[in-house]
């Protein structure tokens, strides 16, 4: 199994980030958390501080699966002012999963939604739908290689999307089980 990473700016949004990491290790993914600038100590949108797996120069990302975007204010603006990131984004092969802001701010711009049906927090949509993105209005769009989230409280079941992506279904089941989410399915459209 490849490596993953999620992105970690100033002002990201905590639930989503961290919801992101501890169900994918809980799965047993290998997941690392990136600060994109050169401090490991990031503060997010809520004054919750963590401590970095590694930062952006020290990371190797030449045979990732998946590419992880939280949202929050400024957090999505600060990832998408990372022009490094930015440009592994645009060439990256594998999997890019991004929610809340991180859609819109970070991705639309890029070109990265241009005809994929994805999904955003409530006023990002606008800038998906002027980059060519089918913005539905569901919590999860999880497509064969991007999924979208809408906000925090979609944070579970667009990390356990990430899982049934890459592990299928019955893991996701299995997980989600074990932290007592009982979904009527896991279609996560709805």
């Amino acid at each position: 199994m490849h490596r993953s990473y999620i992105f970690i700016a100033e002002g990201f949004e905590e639930i989503e980030a961290l919801t992101v990491v501890d169900v994918m290790r809980r799965a047993g993914m290998d997941i690392k958390t990136v600060s994109i600038s050169s401090d490991k100590e990031v503060s997010g949108a809520h004054g919750i501080t963590i401590k970095t797996d590694l930062t952006f120069k020290e990371a190797d990302f030449g045979d990732s699966e998946w590419l992880i975007l939280p949202g929050g204010l400024p957090g999505a603006t600060n990832l998408a002012s990372d022009e490094a990131l930015c440009d592994l984004l645009k060439v990256h092969k594998g999997k890019i999963a991004a929610i809340c802001a991180a859609p819109g701010v970070v991705l639309a711009p890029l070109g990265l939604l241009d005809g994929r049906e994805v999904t955003c927090y409530p006023g990002f949509d606008a800038e998906c739908r002027k980059y060519g993105a089918i913005v539905r209005e569901v919590p999860v769009m999880a497509l064969n290689n991007l999924i979208t989230g809408n906000g925090p409280s979609a944070a579970l079941r667009f990390a356990l999307a990430i899982v049934a992506n890459s592990l299928g279904e019955s893991t996701a089941q299995q997980v989600g089980s074990a932290m007592l989410f009982y979904p009527k399915t896991m279609n996560f459209y709805f």
